[in-house]
């Protein structure tokens, strides 16, 4: 897997997130370089569990449509007399 990255515009939004975070359910206030560190941390510890999970799910979503389409071709068979 590789190194997780955002563009500016979604890293600044996950740090709004995370200083709001701080200061609704923590009372506490988080400076920008911390929330920063704190993000890199989370993606370069963690990310990968929550990039694997989220493969699963698309995997689980994959064989459910080809599974569908399996049971349409079947349900399009015509009989023989072989």
């Amino acid at each position: 897997m590789s190194e997780i990255k955002f563009s500016n515009e979604e890293k600044e939004a996950l740090v709004h997130k995370v200083k709001d975070y701080f200061i609704e359910e923590l009372k506490q206030e988080i400076g920008q370089f911390d929330v920063e560190f704190l993000l890199d941390f989370f993606s370069k510890e963690l990310g990968s569990y929550y990039y694997n999970r989220g493969l699963y799910d698309a995997r689980a979503i994959f064989e459910s449509k080809i599974e569908s389409i399996d049971d349409a071709i079947y349900a399009i068979e015509k009989e023989t007399n072989t």
